[in-house]
């Protein structure tokens, strides 16, 4: 069987099914019907990658939805505004560290969301603008390496979360919290790996995770020869390579190791 056109008399092409395919998402369409009792080869290919694209969505659907059990759990309580908190820069030897509070609307749909290390930079910089403009509100903390030297990294992560959610224009009613607890009077849930099990969470490591990305970025064009710009302040080869060579920048960690050992050598 061949499906014809709306003349009934001309089959449509490849092309033209194609391009309505595109438009179909239900499995249970007529015209897809349709298309899977076409006997030519490129339609049966055609159907066979809609397929895999529509399993894939349902797929990333479900894991969303599992993603968003805490939030669930929460609103069924009756709790409204949930902000989730996470950071990123806890191990480079160079660099600050950022945390960042997002709070997400009950409508928040973002398929794909997920720990922000595990998306490709290119997609993780368009839910960080996704994000940005559906998010009931956004705050970011950031302390820089010498405020991490001085109290140490724990310390300086902790105050970077919290100064991301006093950032925030709406105080939240809860707080889900990567792997943290937080001297705050808000209630809180701490859930290990939240960047993966939480979508508040994900997307405030994705908005860390790009803020301080940016930051890395930018000392790159000052300090070239360190690669910030791939290795984001982590000890690479280059990176050691180049502390041997050229010594600390201003962003460097003197409490970290290799570092603070170059520094009671030298």
């Amino acid at each position: 069987m061949n499906i014809t056109g709306e003349n009934m008399d001309t089959r449509m092409s490849i092309k033209e099914i194609a391009l309505k395919l595109q438009e179909i998402t239900n499995p249970h369409d007529d015209f897809f019907i349709q298309c899977q009792q076409d006997e030519r080869k490129g339609v049966i290919n055609l159907v066979k990658k809609w397929e895999r694209s529509f399993e894939k969505e349902q797929q990333l659907k479900q894991h969303f939805i599992t993603m968003s059990q805490y939030e669930r759990e929460l609103r069924k309580q009756g709790v409204a505004l949930i902000a989730g908190i996470d950071e990123v820069g806890r191990g480079p030897l160079a660099g600050p560290v950022v945390a960042s509070a997002v709070m997400l609307p009950e409508t928040f749909y973002l398929p794909g969301l997920n720990d922000s290390k595990k998306i490709p930079e290119i997609k993780r910089e368009l839910f960080y603008e996704t994000i940005m403009q559906e998010a009931i509100a956004v705050g970011i903390g950031i302390v820089d390496n010498e405020e991490i030297d001085a109290i140490n990294i724990y310390q300086a992560t902790k105050k970077a979360m919290i100064t991301a959610i006093s950032e925030l224009r709406e105080q939240p009613d809860h707080l889900l919290i990567d792997a943290m607890e937080l001297e705050v009077d808000i209630p809180q849930y701490s859930i290990i790996k939240g960047d993966a099990k939480s979508i508040s969470i994900s997307a405030a490591s994705i908005i860390a995770k790009v803020t301080r990305d940016r930051m890395m970025k930018e000392y790159a064009k000052q300090y070239p020869e360190y690669g910030f710009e791939h290795n984001m302040g982590y000890g690479t080869s280059v990176h050691l390579e180049a502390l041997s060579r050229y010594g600390l920048t201003p962003w460097h960690r003197k409490s970290f190791s290799p570092i603070k050992e170059m520094i009671h050598r030298g």
